[in-house]
């Protein structure tokens, strides 16, 4: 294939703004620029992978939709609202959610101030009602939960063996060296250490197990995906 170097983009991730570090990078005969920040599967990535472009453009597309769902929120039931705002809206918001692991909690916030008004708009409720409520009477989990939610499922596909090759590579079970009481749990993930806290905390390698462990025991063993679903 011939290099299209008007279409060809370069990210070069340095969160700790390293000095010195190169301006392009050389592919054949082309000298690619590095990019601020780049678009995958609808994805936005920045250099320093904070993804704080990528929360603004879930944010401003959502309220878009809310928008225009206001608009003829008169002359829509409950139902319908609620429809329309989880097929524009919600799925906006969870749409490679588990990439936001372990995000600034005021990146988590706007995205929960997204989900607020969607709850108050299907309810036609003030910005002032109580919100916790209208989530539990529509039975959707809060933001912070919904990304542990997806990384707890990923987790699960990668224990019972229905998850692509290049997941469960980054996962092992841990063994432990010698006969413990905690020996039985066959459904425990090592937890890779970290020299550096900076790099490598929000990798699913890491995060996955972390949140994984964390669920109850009868949760990480449960027989099939729908099952472990319905008790997670």
């Amino acid at each position: 294939m011939q290099l299209n170097e008007g279409k060809t983009e370069a990210l070069l991730i340095d969160p700790q703004n390293s000095p010195n570090l190169p301006l392009s990078i050389t592919i054949g005969q082309n000298d690619i620029c590095f990019s601020r920040s780049v678009r995958n599967l609808g994805v936005i990535f920045d250099d320093k992978l904070s993804m704080k472009q990528q929360v603004s453009k879930i944010c401003q597309s959502a309220y878009l939709e809310l928008r225009r769902i206001s608009s003829i929120r008169h002359v829509l039931t409950v139902d319908a609202t609620k429809t329309l705002v989880t097929s524009l809206v919600l799925s906006r918001l969870d749409y490679c959610n588990s990439l936001l692991s372990g995000i600034p909690q005021q990146l988590i916030d706007k995205l929960q101030k997204v989900q607020n008004c969607s709850a108050r708009l299907i309810f036609k409720t003030s910005k002032c009602t109580h919100v916790s409520p209208l989530l539990a009477k529509l039975h959707w989990l809060p933001i912070a939960q919904r990304i542990d939610y997806k990384m707890s499922s990923l987790c699960y596909d990668v224990v019972s063996d229905t998850a692509p090759l290049y997941l469960s590579d980054l996962l092992c079970l841990y063994v432990p060296s010698r006969s413990l009481r905690s020996s039985a749990d066959t459904r425990i993930f090592r937890i890779p250490t970290r020299k550096k806290k900076f790099q490598g905390q929000r990798a699913f390698s890491h995060l996955g197990p972390v949140t994984w462990n964390k669920l109850p025991y009868s949760v990480r063993h449960a027989q099939t995906q729908s099952q472990f679903k319905t008790q997670l």
